[in-house]
Formats: C-alpha cells, sequence, structure tokens
C-alpha cells in the first residue's frame, strides 16, 4: 500500500514548484515508508510513499509506459487481486511488462482498455493515470471504498491525494469549515456523506467512481453499482457459492512477498479468515500463521456483558488458536496510552473520529507492525450478512432515520447558540432520504423485503464505509496493510440479492455464513453470538476522558467552545457521558467515547487550524 498525491495545471506550468510536490509527499510518509518518487513535467506532478508488498524493485512508482509515441504515468494505491489474469490477457494481445508488479498491470490495462479498465479489476485501489498525450488525468477508487481519494479544485489547479493533510500542505488549500461540515460532524459524524471532505472545496472520489479531467472539464462518474435481480439459488446452492467465493476471496488476498498475518477476535468473520488462511499456509509450505488480538489492562475484571458485547474474546481466541496452530500474540493496551493516542487518531483520519475505538486500533496496528507488513481483517461481513442488532429490531427497521445514528437530539443540544440555527435533524434526513432513492428496486418485492433491502443499502453505503475508512486510516498510519477479503465486491454483489430469510438461517445473525463455515470452523466459534469490536470497561479511562474534557471546557482558548455549549457539555463531563441517553454512534460509542469524540474535535480544530465561516 502507498500514499499518493497529484497536482495538475493544464493552462501553465507548475514544473518549477516540484519543491512543493516534495512537501505535500512527505505529509504522506507514514502510509509510504520504504520508497519515495516524484514524477513532473510542465502541467503534471506526482508524488509517491511507497510500502513494499510485492516487487520491491519492478513496483517502484511514479511509472511511466510508453506505447509508440504516447506516455502513460501512474500513482497507485492499493492492490489487484486478479494481477496474473490480467496480465494473461494483456500478452495475448501483445503488451509486454518489464516486471511482475500489480501497478505495471494496472497501468497497461489503462493503456488498452482506457477508462473502461475499471470494470476489469478486483482489488482495492485508488490511483491516478497521466496521459500526456491527450494531456488528461484519470483517477478511480475501488467499488466499496477501501482505499481512500481526496481532491480539490483552486482556479486551474486540480491536487487529488490519500489524506487530506497531503493537500492542505499546498499554500492554496485552506482548512475552512463551514456550517455543511458542522453538520457532518455533529449530526453525521463520526460518518461522513459519500465525497465529502469535511472541509470547504476538499471532496472525495465517492466509492466505484472514476474522475476524468481535461480542458473540456471535470467529469465524475460511477462506474459500478448494485443490481436487484431475483435470487434463483436454492438455500445449499446458495450456501455453497458463499463458501466457494469467501475461500477464494480470501486466498487472493494472500498474495505477497513480506510476512503476512491475521487480525483474530474469535468471532465468526475473523476467525473465518484465519481459518482458512490457516488451511492456505499449510497447502503450501509457508509456514505457521501468526494471529493477533487486542485486549485492555484489567478489562476482564471490569467487563460486564450486555446486548452489544454479551461476552469477553478471550476464551474464543484460545478455541480458535488451537485449532489453526498459530502463533497468536496477544496485545495488550493501558488506559493512559489509549487516551494519549485520541491525538494520533486525529492526524492519522485529519478527522475526529470513532474516539478511542480509533485510538485502541492505531495502537494494536503498530505493535502489529513490528512484526507484519500485511494483514487480513475481517470487516464488512456484518454488513453484507446482517450481523447488526438493527436488522432485526422491529424499531430500527420501521424508523426512518440513520439505525446506528439515532441521538439527534443530544447532537443538536451539544451545539452553542450561534450554531443552534444549523437544521441539523433536516440535514440528516435529506442524507437518509437521498441514500433510499437510491435503492435498487426489484419488481414485484413485498414491502417488507424491500425495506430490508433497504437496510442493507444504508449500511453498505454508510457503516461499512466509515469502518473501512478508520482501519486504512489507522492501519497505515502504522505502515501496516490490512485487506478485508468480505469487501471483494464479487460477494457484494452476490450477497445483494440473497433473500433475508436465507441470511437469517435458524433466525440467527449471519446465519448464512454459519452455515457456509460448518466444517471450516469449531462449533462452539460458529455458535458465537456476534460481538463487536472490544474496548476498554476500564472506569480509569472515563476519569481521563472526563479530566482532559474538562481542562478543556475551562481554558478560554479552547477552539471546541466556538461550537459547543459549555453547560451541555459539562453535564456530559460531570455524568461520564451518561447523560447522553442513545449511543452516539453504532454499538460502541457511549459515555465515554462521546467525551472522547469532543476531545477529538477539539484536538482536530487545534492541531489543523480550522477556522470556522
Amino acid at each position: 500500500m502507498c500514499g499518493i498525491i497529484g497536482w495538475v495545471n493544464l493552462e501553465e506550468s507548475i514544473l518549477e514548484k516540484k519543491h512543493m510536490m516534495e512537501t505535500m509527499t512527505e505529509k504522506l510518509s507514514k502510509r509510504g515508508p520504504d520508497d519515495m518518487g516524484i514524477y513532473g513535467n510542465n502541467n503534471v506532478l506526482f508524488g509517491h510513499r511507497r510500502l513494499v508488498v510485492v516487487d520491491p524493485q519492478g513496483g517502484r512508482q511514479p511509472m511511466t509506459r510508453q506505447l509508440e509515441d504516447k506516455r502513460y504515468t501512474i500513482i497507485y494505491n492499493g492492490e489487484l487481486y486478479n494481477t496474473e489474469e490480467l496480465r494473461k490477457e494483456l500478452l495475448e494481445v501483445g503488451h509486454h511488462f518489464h516486471s511482475y508488479s500489480d501497478t505495471e498491470v494496472l497501468l497497461t490495462s489503462y493503456i488498452e482498455w482506457g477508462i473502461d479498465c475499471v470494470e476489469k479489476f478486483n482489488g482495492i485501489y485508488a490511483f491516478g493515470i497521466w496521459d500526456d498525450y491527450k494531456q488528461s488525468l484519470f483517477m478511480a477508487r475501488d467499488p466499496l471504498g477501501v482505499k481512500p481519494l481526496f481532491y480539490t479544485r483552486v482556479g486551474n489547479h486540480l491536487m487529488f491525494a490519500s489524506e487530506i493533510k497531503a493537500l492542505l500542505a499546498h499554500p492554496l488549500v485552506n482548512p475552512i469549515v463551514g456550517e455543511e461540515g458542522i453538520a457532518e460532524i455533529f449530526g453525521l459524524g463520526p460518518a461522513r456523506s459519500l465525497g465529502h471532505g469535511i472541509f470547504q472545496n476538499i471532496h472525495e472520489v465517492p466509492p466505484a467512481h472514476w474522475l476524468y479531467y481535461n480542458k473540456e472539464g471535470c467529469k465524475l462518474k460511477r462506474y459500478w453499482q448494485l443490481v436487484s435481480k431475483e435470487h434463483r439459488e436454492d438455500f445449499n446452492t446458495t450456501v455453497e457459492h458463499v463458501r466457494s467465493l469467501l475461500i477464494d476471496a480470501i486466498e487472493r488476498q494472500l498474495v505477497s512477498d513480506v510476512p503476512v498475518c491475521t487480525f483474530l477476535s474469535g468471532g465468526v468473520d475473523s476467525s473465518a479468515i484465519t481459518a482458512i488462511t490457516a488451511n492456505a499456509f499449510k497447502r503450501d509450505g509457508r509456514g505457521q500463521l501468526n494471529t493477533y488480538s487486542i485486549d485492555y489492562v484489567d478489562n476482564q475484571v471490569y467487563f460486564k456483558a450486555d446486548e452489544f458485547q454479551p461476552n469477553a474474546d478471550g476464551y474464543y481466541i484460545q478455541i480458535m488458536k488451537n485449532f489453526v496452530g498459530s502463533n497468536h500474540h496477544n496485545i495488550i493496551i493501558d488506559t493512559p496510552q489509549l487516551a494519549a493516542a485520541l491525538e494520533d487518531a486525529v492526524k492519522a483520519s485529519d478527522l475526529p473520529g470513532m474516539a478511542d475505538v480509533d485510538s485502541s486500533l492505531y495502537l494494536f496496528c503498530k505493535e502489529v507492525r513490528k512484526n507484519a507488513t500485511v494483514a487480513l481483517s475481517g470487516e464488512c461481513a456484518d454488513e453484507i450478512f446482517g450481523g447488526y442488532p438493527w436488522f432485526t429490531r422491529k424499531e430500527d427497521i420501521a424508523s426512518n432515520t440513520f439505525p446506528w445514528a439515532k441521538s439527534m437530539t443530544e447532537r443538536r443540544n451539544i451545539l452553542s447558540k450561534n450554531f443552534k440555527n444549523i437544521a441539523i435533524e433536516d440535514y440528516v434526513t435529506s442524507k437518509y432520504e437521498e441514500t433510499i432513492k437510491e435503492v435498487p428496486r426489484l419488481e414485484g418485492e413485498s414491502p417488507a423485503d424491500h425495506r430490508m433491502r433497504e437496510l442493507f443499502y444504508l449500511n453498505l453505503k454508510w457503516f461499512m464505509v466509515t469502518l473501512l475508512n478508520r482501519k486504512d486510516r489507522m492501519s497505515m498510519a502504522s505502515n501496516l496493510e490490512v485487506r478485508v477479503p468480505f469487501a471483494d465486491y464479487r460477494i457484494v454483489e452476490y450477497l445483494w440479492n440473497v433473500p433475508w430469510e436465507m441470511k437469517y438461517y435458524q433466525n440467527k445473525e449471519k446465519g448464512l455464513l454459519r452455515k457456509a463455515l460448518q466444517d471450516i470452523l469449531p462449533k462452539e466459534v460458529l455458535e458465537r453470538k456476534k460481538s463487536p469490536y472490544p474496548k476498554t470497561h476500564h472506569p480509569a479511562y472515563r476519569r481521563m476522558v472526563q479530566q482532559i474534557m474538562k481542562e478543556i471546557l475551562q481554558n478560554p482558548t479552547s477552539p471546541l467552545l466556538e461550537l459547543i455549549d459549555v453547560t451541555t457539555a459539562m453535564e456530559l463531563v460531570e455524568t461520564g457521558g451518561d447523560s447522553l441517553k442513545k449511543p452516539w454512534f453504532g454499538q460502541l460509542m457511549t459515555g465515554p467515547q462521546l467525551l472522547a469524540y469532543l476531545i477529538q474535535i477539539n484536538t482536530w480544530m487545534k492541531e489543523y487550524h480550522v477556522t470556522v465561516k
């Protein structure tokens, strides 16, 4: 994986500003600690930071290839999982290769098929290709949005990058946030509208979109979308189809010239990836698989089961460790570390995020990186198989808002009087309704079935993207590449049309997935009730974020005070966040996590010199 940064001006030469591109590229050094490259001509500057995973020499970037009198240059962040199939197809039509890297395959695919090349790819990617002959830029982002791609236009300048911090390093790009950005942070946050960069005039290429830029202008187009159609396979055939797709997706993602490991929580999703990976390692003679889990100091003392977290991970991790014979590493996060890393998490995301759910992942990835460069993780299974409580709770199915963010009153009340005029509820409702209108309909489908389709669409377009953003930023800030096999677009396409009755087999969340894994996982793990990403239950963490937040509220120079109602915020501090009646976001952001989120907003405003307009 890598960090990319591009700057195009079709009206004037920017070659003499190469030093500015070097500064912007350096902002992405954590995404690519192994190598740096700069490409420039009169109208374009490209920068690249590289984390070496495949073909250390042949995969260097920016990469330029020439076909007759036409030159093409690429910067690329990601992995293609069908590289060899594409290479074979391209060889058959006369192309030649200088390396075995997927970068060259991707660039050659564009040379051969133009903008239609994205319809050939199976992978996670964000890239920019400069066509010197046509004086054009082509950018694209993978179907599910695993890899990030932000851009901005200022006058005749178009700039794009893996992360916002690289764009803000340009003197023409300013960290301004308007009312819409505030509505995003307080109404939807830590989620974001697809394509929204929070800062004014900073946008994100949405998942499954490409952007084409030349002297005629800028065109943004969706190249992949879900299609609703009747599912004609019976249950047993569906089970085998799911099993086959999952095994193929996982095994494709094991290609690497550096050590590969898996994250293991003892839940169904990570255990499936671990078991299938371990089997492939044994078959291919790749040695013992390393697995990693996260926990917190004294969590076994303070853990209390509830609806969202019915049991702790440790027991099930041990079962899986013994079952697959992995070399397991249990990484323990201490409470002071967790609070201190809230700032690191903001700097990794360039935005306030999922509080300690982010900072813990950041610390975890840093430890994993000491021994591995590539990890496989279980994100996205809940969104496509129906693993969350809101897929079965009647009140959530019947609601007309995002089921993971129902604290609208609290979100509005926390704003200062200067921003009470921002109609947060209306903004969120408009985003919800826009998404619902996009849902592909199936003629003849019952209202109940269509409503379940809407819920799945909401999860794919919002909740899943939020978790993928989190995983990318926290892992790449630690120089670790994390792959997510459940986000293979083929799995998503197939599951989209599988009826809810099959997905909810035997009235169990992810019942279909459990059935498909029946002879792959041990029975106790297979039957374990879903438990989300573990968070700390230590009361010392609550006390720490209370103290930090109290200091922010008592410091008149704190930028957060411009945005929030101090009296309401102080009540939250005094109760440790317990005055929040509903989770701020998802299942985990309650009480202390809301305080931590506010701390992150303050850190973000201060560190990024945010101007509110």
